[in-house]
C-alpha cells in the first residue's frame, strides 16, 4: 500500500526508511515522523517500555547542561546529531538564559535539518547544517558554522544520545579529538550516551530492543561508564563526573516534555530507569 508523503517532508527523503531522529521525535511527542518511524518506535516501546521516559530524561539533561554552560560564560553551541527540534530546543533554552546565545545544529537527517531551518527562519543567531558528525573536516569547515561562531572563544559541543550510533570502527575518540582541536580553551564537551549497564530496568528490555533496532534502523554501540568516561579525553570533567543521566545536576520537578510525550510514556517505569551516562568536560589547554 502506498504511503502518502507529508507536505513538510523533503521530496528526496525516503519515507519508507526509519530514521533515528524521527523515532526520537515520536518518543518526545513530536509530529515530524513517518509511519515507518512510528512502527519502529512502537516495537521499541513493546520491548523496552522505559524508552520514551529515557528520551525525556536525556532532554531534561540537555536543558540542565545548556543552562550550566551559560552560567559558566559559554554562549556558543554546536549541537551534533541534533535531531528534529521538539520542546526544549537548545536555542530556546540558551536564549532564555542569555539573548546573546548562538547555536549551530548539525544532523545527517534531511527532515531534521529542513524542519530546523523552518523553525529558525529569520533567526540570525542560529543555523542548521546537514552533515555527518563523523565528517569532522566538513562540519568544522562549514561556512554556516564559521560565519556564526567565533572559534577564538569558548564553544559548547553537545553530543546528546548520538555517540552510541558511532561504532568503535569509526573511532569515536578520534572524532572527538578532531573537534577538541578546533575548540578554544574554556570550551565544553557535553555527552549523554546509551549504555549496556542498567539500573531500574531489566537488562533483557535493553538487549531485545537493541537487537530489533539494529535490524530495523542501524548499529548501536552501547558503552560502559568507563568507556564513556574515556570519551572525555582532553577535557576536565565537571562534578559529579560521568553519572546516570538523571543524576547529573538533578533538579526537583523536572518539566514534562508535554502532554503528547506523557501519553506515550504511560507504560514507562516511574522510578527513572537508568541505561545511559552523562557528563560534561571543560577544555583547559
Amino acid at each position: 500500500m502506498a504511503t502518502d508523503r507529508p507536505a513538510w517532508a523533503p521530496g528526496d527523503v525516503a519515507i519508507d526508511q526509519p530514521s533515528v531522529a524521527r523515532i526520537w521525535d515520536w518518543f518526545l511527542g513530536g509530529s515530524h515522523n513517518f509511519a515507518v518511524d512510528r512502527e519502529v518506535a512502537r516495537k521499541t516501546l513493546e520491548l523496552m517500555p522505559e524508552g520514551p521516559q529515557m528520551a525525556r530524561l536525556s532532554r531534561a539533561f540537555l536543558r540542565r547542561a545548556v543552562e550550566h554552560c551559560v552560567r559558566a560564560g559559554i554562549t556558543q553551541f554546536i549541537d551534533l546529531g541534533s535531531g528534529i527540534p521538539t520542546v526544549g530546543n537548545v536555542h530556546e533554552v540558551a536564549k532564555r538564559a542569555t539573548p546573546d546565545a548562538r547555536v549551530a545544529y548539525v544532523d545527517i537527517d534531511p527532515v531534521a535539518v529542513a524542519h530546523t531551518r523552518q523553525i529558525l527562519a529569520g533567526d540570525k543567531q542560529t543555523t542548521a547544517i546537514q552533515a555527518d558528525l563523523r565528517d569532522t573536516a566538513r562540519v568544522l569547515a562549514s561556512p554556516e558554522l564559521r560565519g556564526l561562531l567565533d572559534f577564538d572563544k569558548p564553544i559548547a559541543l553537545l553530543m546528546v544520545m548520538v555517540l552510541h550510533f558511532v561504532p568503535d570502527a569509526d573511532d569515536p575518540r578520534g572524532i572527538l579529538a578532531a573537534y577538541r582541536g578546533a575548540l578554544a580553551p574554556g570550551s565544553a564537551l557535553v555527552i549523554a550516551h546509551g549504555s549496556r549497564d542498567t539500573e531500574g530496568m531489566p537488562t533483557s528490555h535493553l538487549q531485545t530492543a537493541r537487537k530489533m533496532y539494529e535490524r530495523e534502523v542501524g548499529s548501536v554501540s552501547l558503552r560502559t561508564r568507563a568507556e564513556v568516561q574515556a570519551l572525555f579525553e582532553g577535557f576536565e570533567l565537571v562534578e559529579p563526573g560521568v553519572v546516570w543521566v538523571p543524576e547529573w545536576h538533578p533538579e526537583p520537578d523536572e518539566p514534562s516534555a508535554g502532554a503528547a510525550a506523557a501519553a506515550v510514556t504511560a507504560a514507562a517505569d516511574a522510578a527513572s530507569p537508568r541505561a545511559g551516562y552523562a557528563g560534561m568536560g571543560i577544555k583547559r589547554l
